[in-house]
């Protein structure tokens, strides 16, 4: 092995996952920048490495020393000093700053970082806070370099490592060394698969009870991304032992051990009566268990207690009309008759058929009795949007429930919601968790309204909320149905219903339109070889080439076409797509859309994107700290490098975010059509090809399709539109709470 000590001068490239880097290094006795490739993680311009390897010629890319081992060393020359800190590897400290300090105490500036950093004052526009600033990150710093040390020969990457950092502190190898497998239960971004990867590495037994352990939880975590309130123990263990590579009667032992320690609770599924007979049993997690059954006394309890506001049906009809200037039909009216008479009612329908003014009618029934009305939706733009529609504030349900970490929701029943009324709207999208902690909140006296669209796609998170309880037929349901006249105009209403009912949409465009479609297969021809070349695409419309002309058009579209068509910036276009991976994947457009609209300046690295000022972004998990959740939409206004973070504003608010925590944004100039549940944008650009076949469902369509205020643009293939309407196969989710609910409330 040759060994070289270099400076690094410049990172060409690093995969954040990997650490896997391409770096231009001066060293020693070489005229010229060296080229060093090879996994490095946590390396910044300035660093001092002592490395191990070889050297090697590449056919494309010429010589270079290939890494094999390496270790950083404290710069020695003044001039590697000031690149160190000016690489803004410590908080408070760019170029800038790394300039002054260095002409103020050359090269005993790291000991003065390190033993005085007060002296510090001395520089000017260097006050008490930013000395603080440098002293923790300095120390910080210490730490991870040789958390990273011990964590470099176990595959871990840079921003992983610095997530177990903040999670354990001084205690991280400790903690890993003991029980790798506490990483995928305590640390978000770090599953069971990379924890497996550390264990192998540091000699964990392969069917050592946590790795096991970790294993079950890990697949049933798995399913519930899918669902799943619970798995079959068949479904669990056949799953588990393909994931663990070990026998079915190891892993079936292991299962036992955790029912009887109670870390997951087992149960007879629905319609097996003799439990102790069935041969399938349901493997529950505990917090989907308690939710279930959770949501079933909630209900059962808000059902039966007939005390609250009273409001009086006679004339009601009259009454309603006068007050809103507006002539329901029969079964709206019936839906307000129902709303005042009844404890719980669901409200259904599809776009255009008066969800919302039938519930101004109901808001407007109950005002008239005096009561205390309360509004709530899953997501800010489902909230905004019904306050807008009603005229009333409505509250996101995290928000209205007062999440508070690590303490949780501040309203339950010890404390519960103050009111009368509460109507939830964007119902579908509720998983059980959600509906278990919004009912605990609902006291039993309140009149509970729940409005949705059960043909929307169901809730990301696990179970079938609202279709399990109008299936249970345990409360009065009241379905719209009847398109009302002005709607009728709107192409995307009316393509939307076509859908719905499993027929092909009206895609004859027009100028005067708000439902377009553009065919690629076509497109692609004509600029090929005519109508032969037409024939054989159509017959391989999910080749790549077609796939690019529609990534390219897309970017047309949102970054000229129709900004200078309809007078709108492009900000105010989503592209909505099924999937996050390939040519036209929300990942690729996003990078594809930022580079068009967004394009130069600097940013944060993170996760294969790059953060910059003006970018929109969407957050992809629950954060009570910040009070942004999962699927919250936002622009960056301002980037920060010397202090390595940015501010993202969301409806007007600014929240901040460091580098460490920027893997939970991603772009979002396009995003998928699940997250795009409960949004609606005036203007939507949806790819639909045959690549995205797998996701091609009647109700992921009509979802995006109905994300659409104003303008609907499908881009694609006749093919994949139509596989799409066909198709209405969908995964059964395995919940039991509409016969548990059934079983409650008998008749």
């Amino acid at each position: 092995m040759e060994h070289l000590r270099c400076v690094v001068e410049r990172i060409t490239y690093q995969n954040a996952q990997n650490g896997y880097s391409v770096i231009k290094c001066r060293a020693k006795g070489y005229s010229y920048l060296v080229t060093v490739v090879g996994s490095m993680p946590d390396i910044h311009v300035g660093s001092v490495l002592m490395l191990g390897g070889s050297w090697k010629v590449d056919p494309k890319y010429g010589r270079q020393f290939s890494m094999e081992t390496f270790e950083e060393t404290l710069p020695a020359t003044v001039f590697g000093i000031e690149k160190y800190l000016g690489s803004g590897l410590i908080r408070g400290i760019g170029p800038k700053y790394a300039k002054k300090i260095v002409q103020e105490f050359g090269k005993d500036t790291l000991e003065v970082i390190e033993t005085d950093p007060d002296r510090l004052h001395t520089i000017p526009g260097i006050g008490r806070m930013r000395v603080e600033r440098i002293r923790q990150s300095w120390q910080q710093q210490k730490e991870i370099k040789n958390i990273m040390l011990f964590l470099q020969g176990h595959d871990v990457s840079t921003s992983h490592a610095t997530k177990i950092y903040k999670a354990y502190g001084n205690d991280s190898i400790k903690v890993v060394s003991e029980n790798p497998y506490r990483l995928a239960d305590d640390i978000w971004g770090i599953g069971f698969k990379t924890a497996d990867t550390i264990a192998e590495k540091m000699g964990f037994g392969h069917e050592k009870y946590v790795r096991l352990r970790s294993g079950i939880l890990y697949t049933l975590n798995r399913l519930s991304e899918e669902g799943h309130c619970y798995a079959t123990r068949d479904m669990l263990l056949q799953s588990g032992s393909e994931l663990l590579s070990v026998e079915d009667n190891v892993l079936s032992m292991t299962l036992d051990e955790m029912i009887r320690a109670n870390d997951v609770i087992v149960e007879t599924p629905a319609g097996a009566e003799d439990a102790e007979k069935s041969p399938e049993k349901a493997i529950y997690l505990p917090p989907f268990f308690f939710s279930e059954i959770g949501v079933v006394r909630r209900m059962s309890a808000i059902l039966q207690n007939r005390d609250g506001i009273r409001v009086n049906p006679q004339g009601l009809s009259e009454r309603i009309s006068r007050k809103t200037g507006m002539q329901y039909e029969k079964t709206q009216m019936q839906a307000i008759y129902d709303a005042v008479t009844s404890k719980v009612l669901i409200l259904t329908g599809g776009p255009g058929t008066g969800k919302t003014t039938t519930t101004q009618g109901i808001i407007t029934a109950f005002r008239e009795a005096g009561a205390k009305i309360l509004l709530a939706a899953p997501t800010g733009r489902a909230a905004k949007r019904l306050s807008e529609a009603t005229g009333v504030e409505a509250k996101t349900i995290h928000r209205m429930l007062e999440a508070k970490p690590p303490e949780g929701y501040q309203k339950n029943e010890e404390s519960p919601l103050e009111g009368d009324v509460l109507i939830v709207d964007e119902c579908s999208m509720i998983d059980i968790m959600l509906m278990y902690n919004l009912l605990k909140a609902v006291p039993d006296t309140m009149k509970l309204i729940l409005v949705g669209d059960i043909d929307q796609l169901p809730s990301v998170g696990p179970g079938n909320v609202l279709r399990d309880i109008i299936d249970s037929n345990c409360f009065p349901v009241v379905s719209l149905t009847r398109i009302f006249r002005q709607a009728q105009t709107s192409r995307i209403v009316m393509n939307a219903h076509r859908i719905n009912e499993g027929k092909l949409p009206d895609i004859s465009n027009g100028r005067d339109a708000d439902f377009f479609f553009m065919d690629m297969e076509k497109k692609a021809a004509g600029n090929k070889a005519g109508e032969e070349e037409y024939a054989r695409l159509a017959q391989e419309s999910d080749r790549d080439d077609v796939a690019r002309l529609t990534a390219d058009t897309i970017v047309r579209l949102v970054k000229t076409n129709l900004p200078c068509y309809y007078h709108v910036p492009s900000e105010q276009i989503q592209v909505l797509t099924p999937m996050q991976r390939g040519v036209v994947g929300a990942t690729n457009l996003n990078q594809a859309l930022q580079a068009a609209i967004n394009p130069g300046g600097q940013g944060l690295k993170r996760g294969g994107y790059i953060f910059k000022a003006g970018d929109k972004v969407m957050q992809i998990r629950n954060n009570y700290d910040k009070e942004v959740f999962n699927g919250d939409i936002g622009v960056i206004a301002d980037v920060d490098q010397e202090e390595k973070n940015l501010i993202v504003v969301f409806d007007a608010r600014r929240v901040e975010y460091d580098i460490s925590e920027l893997d939970e944004l991603v772009l979002s100039y396009a995003a998928t059509i699940h997250k795009s549940q409960g949004s609606e944008y005036p203007i939507v650009v949806i790819p639909i090809l045959m690549n995205h076949y797998i996701m091609l469902q009647r109700n992921l369509i009509y979802t995006g399709i109905t994300r659409a205020k104003k303008i609907l643009v499908l881009v694609g293939t006749k093919k994949a539109l139509a596989y799409a309407v066909r198709n209405v196969t969908v995964t059964k989710r395995n919940t039991m709470l509409k016969e548990r609910l059934q079983k409650a409330l008998p008749g």
